[in-house]
C-alpha cells in the first residue's frame, strides 16, 4: 500500500477507489473522527441543564460551556488546515484525534463550571486539528470520479453524527450523567487512531514553504475571543463595563489587522485569493446564514424542550430523533442528486424549507402532544437539511484548487462554526434571553418564540443569498460522463449542525 504523495498536486501517489476496502476504511475513519468533533458540537446541548444545575449557573454559564468549545474549533480551524497541508493530513488528523480524547477525559472530570469551559477550550482546539484534515485526506486520497461520492459518504455520515447528538446525549443521561456525554469520545477516539495507522495514506501540499502563520492564527484567536466575550457578558456586566468595551474594542482592531497579515504574507494562513471565486464566496455566505440560524436555535431547544415543556433529557433528545433519521435517509441521495443537477435549486430552496422548520418549532412553548407541537417541525426541519447540507459543502470545496483542499475545507469549517459561535452569543441577547431569570419557563418560551422566528429568517436569506450567488457548473458532454465536473469537493456540512460544518 502506497502511502505516497503527487508531488505536483498533493493528492495521493496511488489514488484510491471506492469500491476498494482500503478506500472503505479510509471513509471510516475520517467519518469516525470528524463524527465525534460534530456530535460533541450537539451532544452537550442536551447536558445543558444538567450541568447548569449541578453548577448553579444561569444562561451565561451555559453560553460559555457552548462557545468555549466553538471558540476555539473556530479560530484554530484555519491554522490546522494549514498545518494539514504542510506537515501531512494523515499526521495532524492523528493529533487532532488523541487531542481531543484527552481534553474530553478532562471534560469528564471537571470539578466546576469554570474548569469545564477549560476543558471545552483545549477540547476545541483537538477539533480544529482533526476536522478540516479529515476532509482533505478525502479530496486528496481518492481518485477524482470517486471523490465526490466519498465526500457525500462522508458529508450525509458525519451530518448524521451531529444530528444524533441530543438523542446520544438523552440516553446517557438516562443511564448515567452528563460527564458520560465526553467519556463517549474516548473508545470512539482510540478505534479512529487505529484504522487511521493502519489505512489511511499520508498526503500533504508539496507547495507549502515557509513559517506557520503563528501572527495569523493569534489574530483570529483574539477577534472571535473578544467579540465573543464583549456579546455574551454585555447583559450581565452591562455594555458599558470596561472588560466588555475593552473586549469588543479589541476585536474591531484585530479584525482587520487579521486581513492585513493575511494580504502582506507570503505563504498565508488563510489565501484570500480563494474568495475571488464568486462560487467559494457565495458557498460560504450561505454557510453563515444557514449554520448561525442553527447553532442559535440547536443551543435553546434542548432547554427549552426541557424547562418549559417538561421534557425529560431523554425525551428531549428522541423529539429530535426525526431530524437524524430523515438525513441518515435522504443525504447520499441528495448529494447524488446535486451532483447531477448541480447544488443551485437545492441551496436555494433547502434554507427555506428549514427555516420553515424553525419557525414552526414556535409551538413548542407549553406542555401539550409531541405529534403536534414539535414533530411536523422537526420533520420539516430536517428534510431541509438534508436537501442543503449535502451540496454546500461540495460546492465550497469544489471551487477550490485540489492542492488547497485543507485550507478550504478549514474555511468553509470556520465559517459554519463561527456563525454557530457568534449566534449562541447573540441569539439569546436579541430574544431578550439574558441572566438566571431566563430559565424560568415563562421567560424562557417568550424568548423562546423569539429566537425561533429570527433563525427561521436568517435560515430563509441563506437560501436566497444561494439563488442570487450560486451558479450550476457546465454540463458533461453526455458521450463522456464527468464523474468529478459537477462536484469535486464534499456534499455536506459538517457542521450541523452545524451542520458546518457539519459537520460541518
Amino acid at each position: 500500500m502506497s502511502g505516497g504523495t503527487d508531488t505536483a498536486s498533493g493528492a495521493a501517489a496511488d489514488p484510491l477507489a471506492l469500491s476498494s476496502s482500503r478506500g472503505r476504511w479510509v471513509v471510516a475513519a475520517t467519518v469516525l473522527g470528524s463524527g465525534i468533533a460534530f456530535l460533541d458540537s450537539t451532544v452537550v446541548g442536551i447536558a445543558l441543564p444538567s450541568i447548569g444545575r449541578e453548577f448553579h449557573g444561569g444562561v451565561g454559564t451555559l453560553q460559555w460551556v457552548v462557545t468555549a468549545y466553538s471558540l476555539t474549533l473556530a479560530a484554530f480551524l484555519l491554522l490546522g488546515g494549514s498545518l494539514g497541508d504542510r506537515y501531512g493530513r494523515k499526521r495532524i488528523f492523528t493529533v487532532g484525534v488523541v487531542w481531543f480524547a484527552v481534553a474530553s477525559a478532562c471534560c469528564g472530570v471537571a470539578p466546576s463550571a469554570g474548569l469545564l469551559i477549560v476543558a471545552r477550550v483545549v477540547q476545541g482546539v483537538g477539533g480544529a486539528l482533526l476536522t478540516p484534515a479529515s476532509l482533505a485526506i478525502l479530496q486528496a486520497s481518492f481518485r477524482p470520479e470517486d471523490r465526490a461520492r466519498a465526500i457525500g459518504a462522508w458529508s450525509g455520515l458525519s451530518g448524521v453524527a451531529a444530528a444524533a447528538g441530543p438523542l446520544v446525549g438523552g440516553y446517557l443521561l438516562a443511564i448515567g450523567s452528563w460527564r458520560w456525554v465526553f467519556y463517549i469520545n474516548l473508545p470512539l477516539a482510540a478505534a479512529v487512531v487505529a484504522i487511521t495507522a493502519r489505512h489511511v495514506p499520508e498526503t500533504r501540499d508539496p507547495t507549502s514553504a515557509g513559517r506557520v502563520d503563528s501572527v495569523g492564527a493569534a489574530l483570529a484567536v483574539v477577534f472571535l475571543a473578544g467579540l465573543t466575550y464583549g456579546l455574551i457578558e454585555a447583559p450581565t456586566r452591562g455594555w458599558s463595563s470596561p472588560a466588555v468595551v475593552a473586549s469588543l474594542v479589541l476585536a474591531a482592531v484585530t479584525a482587520p489587522a487579521f486581513l492585513i497579515v493575511e494580504h502582506r504574507r507570503a505563504h498565508p494562513m488563510l489565501p484570500l485569493g480563494l474568495f475571488r471565486s464568486r462560487q467559494f464566496s457565495g458557498a460560504n455566505a450561505v454557510t453563515f446564514a444557514v449554520y448561525g440560524a442553527l447553532g442559535g436555535a440547536l443551543f435553546l431547544l434542548p432547554v427549552e424542550l426541557q424547562i418549559v415543556a417538561g421534557y425529560s433529557p431523554l425525551a428531549s433528545g428522541l423529539a429530535l430523533l426525526p431530524v437524524t433519521l430523515v438525513m441518515l435517509a435522504l443525504s447520499a441521495r441528495s448529494g447524488a442528486l446535486s451532483a447531477r443537477i448541480g447544488p443551485r435549486l437545492q441551496m436555494t430552496v433547502g434554507p427555506l424549507i428549514v427555516g420553515a422548520g424553525l419557525a414552526l418549532l414556535t409551538r413548542a412553548t407549553h406542555p401539550g402532544s409531541y405529534w403536534t407541537q414539535v414533530f411536523p417541525a422537526v420533520l420539516l426541519f430536517g428534510f431541509g437539511l438534508a436537501v442543503t447540507v449535502a451540496p454546500l459543502t461540495s460546492t465550497a470545496m469544489g471551487a477550490a484548487p485540489p492542492e488547497h483542499s485543507g485550507i478550504a475545507s478549514a474555511v468553509n469549517n470556520v465559517v459554519s462554526r463561527a456563525a454557530g459561535l457568534l449566534a449562541v452569543a447573540v441569539l439569546p441577547l436579541l430574544a431578550g434571553l439574558t441572566g438566571a431569570a431566563a430559565l424560568s419557563a415563562t421567560e424562557l418560551a417568550a424568548g423562546f418564540r423569539t429566537a425561533m422566528l429570527i433563525s427561521g429568517a436568517l435560515c430563509a436569506a441563506g437560501g436566497v443569498l444561494a439563488a442570487l450567488t450560486i451558479r450550476n457548473p457546465a454540463r458533461a458532454r453526455p458521450e463522456e460522463p464527468c464523474w468529478s465536473c459537477g462536484v469535486s469537493g464534499p456534499p455536506t456540512r459538517p457542521s450541523l449542525v452545524a451542520a458546518g460544518g457539519r459537520p460541518g
